[in-house]
């Protein structure tokens, strides 16, 4: 099971929330993991990997998989979007 799961209505976005020293980061495996416990779905599904902190977000940096979200608490206000630009809105 995952960590956490959030539905955010207006959007139809799921954000699928692992911590880190739970399960792991959100890699490959885990996202294809995450997609066949959530098949025939349609909501958007959004990866994120929760993190402490700083340095135990660079231990598994290299592991992460790319269109996945990172949040660490030291540094809550933001996040880090791993390539894609579903976030980036209107240009």
């Amino acid at each position: 099971m995952l960590d956490v799961v959030l539905y955010r209505e207006d959007k139809d976005w799921i954000y699928f929330v692992e911590s880190v020293t739970s399960v792991g980061p959100m890699d490959p495996k885990r996202i294809k993991e995450i997609n066949e416990m959530t098949t025939g779905v349609l909501s958007g599904k959004i990866y994120v990997t929760a993190f402490l902190d700083f340095q135990t977000y660079k231990k598994f940096s290299e592991a992460l998989a790319w269109e996945t979200e990172v949040w660490i608490a030291d540094i809550a206000e933001h996040m880090l979007h791993l390539n894609g630009d579903k976030f980036l809105g209107s240009r």
